[in-house]
């Protein structure tokens, strides 16, 4: 198995690369807007990478074909972005990913793992779901998860069905 390592300077266009080709799926299933939605800017990607919460997957040349950007929110960790190149799709690798995230947050003495995600797109909410994240009703929505959707809303995100989603570390199951 490769080894997950910390994104570098050098990485970050790459890691546009890869939210690019990642949309295509979203493409396919009539999300025009998400499929032609712009990455994360270099600056907000070098923002985590810089604050020791960016990882990648590398293939066998060390480019990464996948990657997860950690945010805290409301005092848990809060996956902002994690995704990988479709053409490596099945393969585990946004779950190892994940569980990397799990194992840092846990050092970091964080209760539990958010993200917003697509409710009812196959490979956001129900794979969330069955990697042990449940979906939170709005009352359970911290301020900070609250701001988060409404900012995503704003951005035209909500003309699919969104919500967040929540893990407890204390009970992930690792690969």
């Amino acid at each position: 198995m490769r080894t997950i390592r910390p994104a570098v300077e050098d990485d970050l266009p790459i890691l546009q690369e890869i939210e690019r080709v990642a949309g295509k799926p979203f493409a396919d299933i009539g999300m025009m807007a998400v499929a032609d939605d712009d990455p994360p800017s270099l600056q907000t990607l070098r923002e985590f990478q810089q604050a020791g919460r960016a990882w990648v997957y590398p293939d066998d040349t060390g480019r990464p074909i996948g990657y997860l950007v950690l945010g805290i929110v409301d005092g848990n960790a809060h996956i902002d972005q994690v995704s990988v190149d479709p053409n490596h799709a099945g393969k585990r690798i946004g779950k190892r990913l994940i569980d990397h995230a799990v194992q840092w947050s846990k050092a970091q003495g964080l209760p539990a793992i958010t993200l917003t995600t697509f409710v009812d797109v196959a490979w956001n909410g129900p794979y969330y779901e069955r990697l042990g994240f449940r979906f939170l009703t709005a009352a359970e929505e911290t301020a900070e998860l609250r701001e988060i959707r409404a900012a995503e809303a704003a951005h035209g995100l909500d003309l699919w069905p969104r919500a967040a989603m929540r893990a407890e570390l204390a009970t992930w199951r690792m690969d």
